[in-house]
């Protein structure tokens, strides 16, 4: 039975477990002091400081006294009832030999507790260091590799052009082999990188923190004896002077002896203990899939005449989560019924978030589609509004059954939140407005990404864009003289478009701004004079022309 093992995960709880007990022996130490003070005026005082420290029902100072050192000190407390003709001598040997020894030992206590957690801390920094040093690693392999694909394609496609002179062709080989030799010197360094995080995070969860963690079990252990001894001192002091009042002294004795270290350790354990894994190693992420082949000196002839590769990185790298709360891989029941219910509704509550964000995203896009049937009913040369019903009605039914989902895990965490009806209050409130709100308006959208912490955040995805175009379009469209341009934008992103009024880009393509985004997330672009159409703002980089007509200040 060691914290060190059974507790890995509980540094915070442990922290505050430890500040507990040493405010019980400081708590302890001040009841001693007025026990001294009202040895002078007799029974009915001490009879009130019984009074007073007794722990008040339904309330969390009761839930501590199911540790044995508290069970003691609630036996001292009702023993001194019966006492009384306490005097002078009486206080002066508590105030020697319990409360000047605790007062100092209680010092020692702080010194040593602030030492281990600290030492804790810095393993927790050292680790945070490391996990740093190792996402730097990876997204510099990430970006060279990425590099060198690009300079492999720049190096084919030169080799395959008649026109292109020899010594160009040679000078795109060489810059291609230098971006493949600093993508394996990347590789290379990201693999010691991740060898060395996966040794430091073993040490860290297997060496470091069981022996901090040991420590601190046994500094929290000698604060329980400590404690029980000076309630057995306590109880000799009454015990020299009152041999009349013996029996009493002897059940604080019984008390005192009936403290257990180990048992309220165990209890420490079955009370925060989460019952999770330590996190496995982190699986190395290969980014050389893309690189078709490598690049040799006999390429110069061999490749030319070949076709364009197509393969690209397409996507980015999907980062893994933070390996400090990470959890077990076992099968868990859908309604977390596994958890105990402080952790259990935290994972209903989270779980419920989660399907209201999937609702409200999922609601925006029925309404952009709403607003881009509107269009085309308005401009029927746009495209064709009966194309969106089949989509509209696939958005519908999703947002029914993430409706049914939603309802279905309220319904749990309404069960767990029975006896705490405030904590679920928001919650069943903020999933409710779905059922009596209309179409949502841009603004309200964002405030319903707000995260639960009060922070804002907008986490929407590439993958997940919702391919749909803007309601607000420039009268002048239809106009039969083409907009100027008012600047131009680079394509960080390859995008395909299928729905009429868009336009398909390529990645690193420059096109023409001829219309700004008007907080639709669209903006409009041509290629040429025949070519022009919307891409998703967030699809590419734009640079506004000041001097154009009409260009607005680029932020």
């Amino acid at each position: 039975m060691s914290w060190g093992t059974e507790l890995w995960d509980q540094f915070d709880n442990l922290e505050k477990h430890t500040q507990w007990g040493i405010d019980v022996l400081e708590k302890y130490i001040k009841f001693v002091k007025e026990r001294t003070e009202i040895e002078l005026s007799y029974a009915k005082q001490l009879r009130n400081l019984s009074k007073k420290y007794q722990p008040k029902k339904n309330s969390k100072e009761e839930e501590e006294y199911k540790y044995t050192s508290c069970k003691a000190f609630l036996s001292t407390l009702n023993e001194m009832n019966d006492y009384a003709g306490q005097h002078e001598v009486i206080s002066e040997n508590m105030t020697s030999q319990i409360t000047v020894d605790l007062a100092r030992f209680v010092q020692e206590l702080k010194q040593e507790r602030k030492s281990n957690f600290h030492d804790g801390r810095k393993a927790q920094q050292h680790m945070e260091t490391c996990w740093k040093q190792l996402e730097s690693s990876k997204r510099r392999f990430e970006r060279d590799c990425k590099e060198a694909d690009r300079a492999q394609q720049y190096f084919e496609k030169m080799d395959a052009d008649i026109n292109v002179t020899k010594a160009d062709v040679e000078k795109a080989r060489q810059q291609a082999q230098i971006r493949h030799q600093m993508a394996e010197d990347s590789k290379a360094d990201y693999s010691s990188s991740l060898q060395k995080f996966n040794q430091e995070q073993h040490e860290y969860y297997h060496t470091h923190i069981p022996s901090i963690f040991q420590k601190i079990q046994e500094m929290e252990e000698r604060r329980i004896v400590r404690i029980g001894e000076s309630m057995k001192t306590y109880a000799e002091v009454d015990r020299q002077v009152i041999p009349i009042i013996g029996k009493c002294l002897d059940g604080i004795v019984k008390a005192a002896e009936a403290i257990n270290q180990k048992s309220d350790s165990q209890l420490v354990i079955e009370a925060y203990k989460s019952g999770f894994e330590p996190p496995g190693d982190i699986e190395f992420e290969d980014y050389t899939q893309p690189m078709k082949r490598t690049v040799s000196d006999n390429s110069l002839s061999n490749s030319r005449g070949d076709g364009k590769p197509e393969l690209k990185f397409g996507s980015k790298s999907k980062g893994k989560l933070w390996p400090f709360i990470k959890k077990n891989k076992g099968a868990t029941p859908e309604d977390f019924s596994n958890l105990p219910p402080e952790q259990r509704r935290k994972k209903l509550q989270q779980k419920v978030d989660e399907l209201n964000k999937e609702i409200q995203k999922e609601m925006d896009q029925r309404d952009a589609i709403t607003k881009m049937k509107d269009v085309y009913l308005k401009n029927p040369q746009m495209g064709d509004p009966a194309s969106l019903d089949h989509k509209l009605t696939e958005v519908s039914q999703n947002i029914e059954k993430l409706r049914l989902e939603a309802q279905k895990f309220e319904a749990w965490l309404a069960e767990v939140e029975g006896r705490l009806p405030a904590r679920g209050e928001q919650a069943r409130r903020q999933s409710g407005m779905y059922d009596g709100q209309g179409a949502p308006t841009a603004n309200s959208c964002a405030q319903d990404r707000e995260s639960p912490d009060g922070s804002y955040t907008e986490e929407r995805s590439q993958e997940n864009e919702v391919k749909v175009l803007a309601t607000d379009f420039d009268d002048e469209f239809d106009d039969e003289e083409p907009l100027p341009a008012i600047g131009t934008c680079k394509a960080l992103y390859t995008f395909e478009g299928q729905n009429e009024g868009t336009i398909s880009v390529i990645e690193g393509e420059i096109l023409y701004v001829i219309e700004e985004d008007k907080g639709d997330g669209w903006t409009r672009i041509r290629r040429n004079e025949d070519e022009e159409g919307y891409v998703p703002t967030s699809y590419v980089e734009v640079y506004l022309d000041k001097n154009a007509k009409g260009a607005k200040t680029y932020i």
